[in-house]
């Protein structure tokens, strides 16, 4: 099983793009962030012609997430992060999908720092602790996905000083992942390739793209239920390659298939 996720920022946009990875990967289960578009334009007929049913949470012009699936329905389990009602951005959506649980978020990025965006981006990260903890202990195979807008290590940047007073790499942003990991969730890219620069976002000033300067900030995050099952992990960087591209690349893992539990013994006769 093939799961990966993507920040396409701007579906509408970039749906051609989209579409072509989709056709050419495959992956069964995909993460989708920054839609940029109400629920009503989602393209899900299209999306249905490729073969993907979908879940989706628009919002105007920002924000905005989606889970896709092949050949199956996503089941709705949650449209929002608990800890805030007062929230009304569509940064998190959570489903069941052929066995496992997929949560999709799209953390906020927290710029200007400091000041009440970053405020934000911090408190949004305490309710993703406080979740992500039941989460992983919820006995289900878990998937934590998205853009998390952190930049977890020196060697997740190409150019660390450039990047010092930006919000994906303060102390504090760090120390939030490492919080979240510290509950036992595997950073599959980083686990499979320990010492390798590998960036999942460019941005479109000063050629970053064409020289390689970019960021690892959209991860996938593993519980102890799914991580064993982890057989490969990367980046499809051709598809920021494309004309008119996403700032993003998608990110995958590959899975193996779930060990079936022993048959209970039956007991001997007396």
């Amino acid at each position: 099983m093939k799961l990966a996720t993507f920040n396409v920022n701007g579906i509408k946009t970039r749906l051609p793009q989209l579409l072509a990875w989709l056709e050419k990967d495959a992956p069964d289960v995909v993460c989708l962030q920054e839609l940029k578009a109400l629920d009503g334009v989602f393209p899900h007929q299209a999306l249905r012609e490729t073969g993907y049913e979908a879940l989706w949470k628009g919002q105007r012009s920002w924000n905005g997430v989606a889970i896709l699936a092949k050949g199956q329905a996503p089941v709705e389990i949650r449209r929002e992060l608990p800890g805030d009602p007062a929230d009304d951005q569509s940064r998190y959506l959570e489903a069941a999908v052929d066995g496992m649980v997929v949560a999709c978020l799209y953390l906020p990025n927290g710029n200007p720092q400091p000041g009440p965006k970053f405020d934000y981006k911090l408190a949004w990260f305490s309710r993703l602790h406080a979740h992500a903890k039941a989460l992983y202990a919820s006995g289900h195979p878990v998937a934590l996905m998205g853009d998390f807008n952190v930049i977890p290590t020196d060697l997740d940047v190409y150019n660390p000083k450039s990047w010092q007073r930006d919000a994906l790499m303060q102390p504090e942003s760090r120390a939030a992942y490492e919080k979240l990991l510290a509950q036992g969730w595997v950073d599959s890219l980083r686990a499979l390739h320990p010492g390798e620069r590998l960036y999942t976002f460019w941005d479109y000033f000063r050629q970053h793209w064409q020289r390689n300067a970019g960021l690892r900030i959209d991860h996938i995050l593993l519980n102890a239920e799914l991580a064993p099952r982890l057989k490969a992990a990367g980046v499809d960087r051709w598809v920021r390659g494309q004309e008119h591209a996403s700032d993003h690349a998608p990110v995958w893992v590959e899975l193996g298939a779930a060990k079936k539990k022993a048959a209970p013994k039956k007991r001997a006769k007396p």
